[in-house]
């Protein structure tokens, strides 16, 4: 638990301050030293620091509200909440180097935020029979990889991913638009309570605020700051998962989109990122591992099962693969007689049962 101290009141004070972002905190803290330290400083120091004008200076000095500030610490106390302020070790280092990420954050659960691999899922709230399957299946398949997943706890795709992640006990986190003593949606109360034993809540609002529209934007920049990949099964053109997208790729995260058919409304945003090359396509979780270079954690055993399950067509082709230690897709309808359209669709089942490595140019070898 979060040990409560007068630095703690200060750091909750310096938020209260309209007008005080978090890359104005930073700043202030920067030069004056700590959060103590900007509530001590005189006002004619205080309008030196770039970005403090007279009536930021003048909104720190006269500064009356630390009653509300130990409020929340009573209610930090009580439920047990972890905090992590920027300057402290265990704040998410994959936040410390982006400028616009919350100064404090506040979490509930059993959670770790520096983890070796972090993968962000994010989607439309209409998830389709499409989205839902690809969403679970991906999200077994990366069962054995040592991952965790961060999202945003909302309905649809989002939803789907934390609770493949709770089934397939894999570590996941959901991020909060608004304050710890609320959940939204209500619909999810269950499943976050779940979550807590392995995983857990976060976010950057104090207890007392609701999930208004403007805390979603801010929400889904943290989602995409924990991250080092962002995949997205399902979004439309607009809408909450493009904006993450947009600021995933503004802060160069990797991102990975499932492609659709050009018809379907809530496949159009993934398209969209696909043909403008900000995202990596994604048809299975071989090809988040292949493009994150995280290798197969899966236990020998079970390697050898999916090679008893293999068709002798399937055989024969992994078989020449070996024996040429890498090969064309070319070469390899020669060697095997067949079809090369045909190949491909083997080779891509092959890919996704993390037997074959594509390389560039159309050339395989054995994973």
């Amino acid at each position: 638990m979060t040990r409560i101290t007068p630095t703690l009141r200060d750091q909750i004070a310096l938020t209260l301050i309209p007008g005080i972002g978090d890359v104005l905190q930073k700043n202030l803290i920067s030069y004056c030293g700590s959060a103590e330290a900007v509530f001590k400083e005189k006002k004619a120091k205080l309008l030196k620091i770039p970005g403090i004008g007279e009536v930021l200076a003048q909104a720190i000095c006269g500064f009356k509200s630390f009653d509300a500030a130990e409020k929340e610490l009573a209610f930090i106390e009580k439920h047990q909440i972890q905090c992590y302020y920027y300057l402290d070790e265990n704040y998410p280092h994959r936040l410390r180097d982006i400028a616009d990420a919350p100064c404090l954050l506040f979490g509930l659960g059993n959670m770790n935020l520096n983890p070796t691999r972090m993968v962000g899922i994010v989607g439309t709230r209409k998830a389709s029979d499409y989205g839902r399957a690809f969403t679970q299946t991906l999200v077994a398949d990366l069962a054995t990889h040592n991952i965790q997943v961060v999202s945003g706890l909302a309905l649809g795709i989002d939803g789907i991913a934390h609770k493949a992640c709770v089934q397939q006990e894999i570590p996941t986190i959901g991020i909060l638009a608004h304050g710890l003593d609320r959940l939204y949606p209500p619909q999810h109360q269950a499943l976050a309570k779940k979550m807590l034993a392995n995983g857990g809540l976060l976010t950057e609002c104090l207890s007392g605020t609701n999930p208004d529209r403007e805390n979603f934007p801010k929400r889904n920049r943290i989602v995409a700051g924990l991250c080092d990949v962002l995949i997205l099964p399902e979004t439309a053109i607009k809408g909450g998962a493009r904006i993450t997208a947009e600021i995933a790729y503004s802060y160069n995260k990797e991102m990975m989109a499932l492609p659709g058919r050009v018809s379907d409304y809530y496949s159009q945003g993934c398209n969209y990122l696909i043909q403008e090359q900000k995202a990596h396509m994604i048809t299975c979780a071989n090809d988040l591992i292949q493009l994150m270079g995280w290798q197969l954690d899966s236990k020998p055993s079970k390697r050898l099962d999916l090679f008893n399950q293999l068709s002798e067509a399937q055989t024969a082709l992994i078989s020449c693969i070996r024996s040429k230690v890498k090969i064309g897709i070319d070469e390899l309808a020669v060697e095997l007689s067949a079809d090369a359209g045909t190949l491909a669709l083997q080779l891509l089942e092959l890919e996704c049962m993390g037997l074959v490595r594509a390389l560039p140019g159309k050339w395989y070898e054995i994973n």
